[in-house]
C-alpha cells in the first residue's frame, strides 16, 4: 500500500494520524485492544470531534457535508482510524441511512436529517432484521397500513445494534403484497420515541449488550417519513446493504491486531523454548492473512474508485464483506493461539491469576477471547458469509 501513496497521500495520513493522537482520549487504545465497547458518550465525543474537523463524512460529497476525498484518500482516513483504535462510530448514520437520503429522499429529509447525522444529533439504528428475516430479509412480516397522514406499523425487528442508544431507526416494512417477496417493501425513517416501540436487549456470548429487540405495536409514522417511492424500499435496502458491507471489512482494524500479533512472535516462547516466531506452521498462517489483508485494501480501494466515477460496487461490496470478516476471525485465532492459554480469561483478573506467565503475553490476553466470540458473528450479520458466496456465483457464474 506504501508503495501506492504520493507525497500528498502521505502527508494526509500524518494528518490523521496527528489529528487522532492529539483528539484521542487517554486510555482509548487500551480499552479497545481490553475488547470492551465504547461507551455511547466516547462514541458520540469522537463523532462531534470529527464533525468540528470537517470529517465527519469522508464519503459524502462535499454539497451534503461530506469531505469530498478522493477514495484513497477515504482508504487511508479508515486505515488510520482501525489503527488508531478510535471509538467505532456506528455506520448506520453516516455510511447506510445519509447516503440512502441524500440519493433519494426529499428536499425536506435532506435539509432536516443531513445535518443532524453529521453533527451527531441523532443516533440511529438499522430495523431490518426478523425472527424470520435475516439473510432472507425479502420474508420480513413486519407491516404498514396507511391511514390518513400517517402509516400504522406493527412487527418486530431483532439483532438491532444500538437500538437502546438509537433515537431514530430506520425500517424495512411491507405496504403491500407483490408477485415477488421484494414487491411491496417500503423504507421509512421511525422516531425512536414514538408511542407502541419497545427495546428489549440481547445479550452477545461475548456478555456484551450491543444488540436488542425491537417491537413497533401500532407505532403511527409520518407519511413525510417515507423514504421515495412506496413499494421500492427493496432497491433503496440493496444500495445501503453494499456499503454496510464495505464498512463490516473493518481492514483498519485487522491492521491493529496484526500489529499485536508482530509485537508477540519476538518475545513469546512456546513449550519447548521455542520462540513464536520459529514456528513454521503460525508463521505460514500469519504471512496468508497479511498477503489476504493487503489485497483486501487494495480491493476495497478499487471499489472505492469504482463509485467516486459513479459506477455501482456490485458484487465488489459482497467479496470485500466475505473477505473481511474471514480475515477479521482468523486474525483473532492467530491472536488468542499466540498468547496462548491466558488467552482463555476474560477481564483484567487475566493478568493477577496468571502473573507467573510472561508478562506480555498476560498484558495482551485481556479482552482477546471477548474479542474472539464476538467476531464469530461478523460472518453473520450483514447478510451471512453463504448468502455473500451465493451472491457472487449468481452474479459471476450464472449459477
Amino acid at each position: 500500500m506504501d508503495s501506492l501513496l504520493s507525497t500528498e497521500d502521505i502527508d494526509f495520513r500524518q494528518e490523521v494520524r496527528n489529528f487522532i493522537k492529539q483528539t484521542l482520549p487517554a486510555g482509548a487504545k487500551r480499552n479497545a485492544d481490553l475488547g470492551r465497547h465504547a461507551t455511547r458518550d466516547e462514541v458520540l465525543n469522537w463523532q462531534k470531534a470529527l464533525y468540528a474537523q470537517g470529517w465527519a463524512a469522508p464519503t459524502w460529497p462535499k454539497e451534503f457535508g461530506g469531505t469530498g476525498w478522493p477514495p484513497l484518500h477515504q482508504l487511508l482516513f479508515n486505515l488510520e482510524c482501525g489503527l488508531g483504535a478510535v471509538p467505532k462510530v456506528p455506520a448506520f448514520g453516516t455510511k447506510m441511512v445519509g447516503p440512502v437520503i441524500y440519493s433519494f429522499g426529499t428536499s425536506a429529509q435532506k435539509d432536516f436529517y443531513l445535518p443532524r447525522i453529521l453533527s451527531a444529533e441523532d443516533w440511529w439504528c438499522q430495523g431490518f432484521s426478523e425472527p424470520n428475516a435475516g439473510s432472507d430479509l425479502a420474508s420480513l412480516q413486519t407491516r404498514a397500513e396507511r391511514r390518513g397522514d400517517h402509516f400504522v406499523v406493527n412487527g418486530q425487528k431483532t439483532w438491532t445494534t444500538k437500538a437502546h442508544y438509537a433515537n431514530r431507526m430506520f425500517c424495512l416494512v411491507r405496504t403491500s403484497d407483490g408477485s415477488r417477496p421484494q414487491q411491496g417493501i417500503s423504507f421509512f425513517l421511525i422516531d425512536m420515541d414514538t408511542p407502541g416501540i419497545t427495546v428489549r436487549p440481547i445479550i452477545s456470548i461475548d456478555g456484551s449488550h450491543t444488540l436488542n429487540e425491537v417491537f413497533l405495536s401500532d407505532v403511527e409514522v409520518p407519511v413525510e417519513n417515507l423514504v421515495g417511492e412506496e413499494g421500492k424500499g427493496w432497491s433503496y435496502a440493496k444500495f445501503l446493504l453494499a456499503n454496510e458491507r464495505t464498512d463490516i471489512t473493518a481492514a483498519g482494524r485487522s491492521r491493529r491486531q496484526m500489529q499485536r500479533i508482530t509485537a508477540l512472535v519476538a518475545s513469546i516462547k512456546q513449550v519447548g523454548g521455542l520462540l513464536l516466531s520459529e514456528n513454521a506452521a503460525f508463521m505460514s498462517a500469519f504471512a496468508e492473512v497479511e498477503i489476504a489483508l493487503t489485497a483486501v485494501e487494495l480491493t476495497e480501494l478499487r471499489l472505492l474508485s469504482a463509485q467516486a466515477n459513479g459506477r455501482d460496487m456490485g458484487v465488489g461490496a459482497s467479496v470485500l464483506k466475505l473477505k473481511g470478516t474471514e480475515i477479521q476471525q482468523e486474525v483473532t485465532r492467530l491472536l488468542r493461539e499466540a498468547i496462548g492459554p491466558v488467552a482463555a480469561s476474560f477481564g483484567d483478573n487475566s493478568i493477577s491469576a496468571l502473573a507467573t506467565l510472561d508478562r506480555s503475553a498476560a498484558e495482551l490476553s485481556e479482552g482477546v477471547m471477548a474479542e474472539y466470540l464476538y467476531g464469530r458473528a461478523s460472518s453473520i450479520y450483514g447478510g451471512s458469509n453463504e448468502v455473500q458466496k451465493n451472491i457472487i456465483a449468481k452474479t459471476l457464474l450464472g449459477a
